[in-house]
This record gives structure tokens, C-alpha cells and sequence, in this order.
């Protein structure tokens, strides 16, 4: 398995810096000792779309960029518009994974029951990016998410069932699940034959707030999540992708956070 760190959190300072910071989340990622690196596919714009600048600065710090991160906008013709847009670039700097997430709101109420015509809606975008994915030698995974209509068992379970597994896998997060009311270990059990991705983060429930949840996302080894547990499914069911940290709100920077959650993969999991 091969350990990653998200880099979005590092780009949302400085409107006219984002390259800048890109190169330090980078500098950063690479000193902690992360393999690869992921970021929302919005950095195609902060290159004007030249994937050899973004190459250079990931050869110069010695890292892959596993993934890219694609959000739906309700628009099915502009999102694949921007696959296409994004799958090129992913070429171009030997990425191999997309990850897909539907939209997100943040008006109450935040959870929301079953809408089975959203998520056959998304299932068929997916369906159709992945097929794109698939003949490009990459891999979409399709991430459900907090504040979507993909997040909890029966949403998920459906849009998995509403997809060809021969296109779109499932990128599974240890904390959105988690707060979604499911045993997590559980989860990666169910799921693990659709399995093409992992994001981890843990959960903190003295840091929640009723109203939003992801308040209470923490580092590895902080929260209540069993990582141990996770581990043993995913090592003993053969999984040898990319296990990828990620943390929406840090209490101090994001090197720390970073630092924290490395420290937890190399001293609990050995990785």
C-alpha cells in the first residue's frame, strides 16, 4: 500500500499564490515522507492547463500524484466536459485514479432521505466518465460524501448497485463513513470488492457540533476510529492501493497535522 497526502487545504489562502503553495504542500508532503499526493482537479487552472508544470515540480520533490478530484455541479454535459479536461492532464503528469463526488450543499437539512432518481442520475454520469477513464488507462472512483445524496449505507449501496463495477470503483473515507452512522471496518468489508481507493481521517466525537458533523475530523490516532481494523481488511483482502490522508479543518497548520497522521501510519500500521 502506498501512502499519499491531499493537498487542497494548502491552496485556499492566496487567490494569486495557488502555485506557490501547490510547490509548498509539495516541499512539505515529500520532507513527512509521503510517497504520493492528490488535490482537486481545480489546479488545472492554476497551471492554464499545462500538466508539464505540475510534472516538473512532482519530479523535483521526488512524488506521484495519485488522483485527482473531480465535484459534480448538477450539469451533467459541463461535468464531463471537465473529465475530459481533467483526464488529459492526469495523462500528462501520470496520474491514475479520478476521483468523482456529487454536489454538496450546506442549506439544512444536511442529512437528507434516499432520492433514488439523484443517485441513478450520478450513477449514469459515472458510469460515463468511467467508461472515459477505463479506455485512458485510469481509474474512477466515485466518493460519497457528507451534505450529498451518496453518504449513507442505503445511498451508497445503491448508486454501487445503479454502476458497472467494470467502470466506476469506490473510494471509501474512514471519517464520512463513520458519520454516517456505519462501523467502518464493517463498511470496508462490505465494499471491499469495489474497492479502488481509500481516504482516511479519523473522528474526534468531543470535537462535533450537531449541526456539522465534519467538525469533528481529527489526525490519524487522535479520534475513534479502529485504523488497525481497516488495515487488516484491506491487507488481508489483497488491497495494495493508495492509502490517502486527508484533513478539511487543522487546530494548527497543515505540515502538523500532516506530521501527526505519518507518524500514526509509520508507529501503529508499520507503513
Amino acid at each position: 500500500m502506498r501512502i499519499a497526502y491531499t493537498g487542497w487545504t494548502w491552496l485556499v489562502n492566496h487567490k494569486d499564490n495557488q502555485v506557490w503553495e501547490f510547490e509548498q504542500f509539495l516541499r512539505e508532503a515529500a520532507d513527512l515522507g509521503y510517497q504520493e499526493v492528490e488535490n482537486f482537479a481545480f489546479i488545472t487552472d492554476y497551471f492554464d492547463n499545462d500538466a508539464s508544470r505540475v510534472k516538473e515540480l512532482l519530479d523535483k520533490y521526488g512524488l506521484k500524484m495519485a488522483n485527482l478530484y473531480q465535484h459534480f455541479s448538477d450539469d451533467d454535459e459541463k461535468d464531463f466536459e471537465n473529465a475530459l479536461k481533467f483526464v488529459a492532464f492526469m495523462k500528462g503528469i501520470g496520474a491514475k485514479y479520478l476521483n468523482l463526488q456529487a454536489p454538496m450543499w450546506s442549506e439544512e437539512p444536511l442529512e437528507r432521505p434516499l432520492d433514488q432518481e439523484k443517485i441513478r442520475k450520478y450513477a449514469a454520469l459515472s458510469d460515463r466518465i468511467g467508461r472515459l477513464c477505463r479506455d485512458n488507462g485510469i481509474l474512477a472512483c466515485f466518493h460519497p460524501h457528507a451534505q450529498t445524496a451518496v453518504y449513507k449505507k442505503d445511498q451508497v449501496q445503491l448508486f454501487l448497485d445503479s454502476t458497472d463495477p467494470g467502470l466506476v470503483s469506490l473510494c471509501l473515507d474512514t471519517a464520512h463513513t463513520t458519520i454516517a452512522g456505519m462501523d467502518a471496518v464493517e463498511a470496508f468489508k462490505r465494499w471491499l470488492p469495489r474497492l479502488g481507493y481509500v481516504h482516511l481521517k479519523d473522528v474526534d466525537p468531543g470535537l462535533a457540533r450537531s449541526e456539522h458533523p465534519m467538525k469533528s475530523f481529527c489526525e490519524l490516532g487522535v479520534g475513534t476510529i479502529d485504523f488497525r481494523g481497516i488495515h487488516r481488511v484491506l491487507r488481508e483482502g489483497g488491497y495494495d492501493g493508495v492509502l490517502c490522508v486527508e484533513l478539511d479543518s487543522r487546530p494548527v497548520c497543515n505540515y502538523k497535522s500532516a506530521m501527526i497522521s505519518r507518524q500514526y501510519l509509520h508507529n501503529a500500521l508499520g507503513l
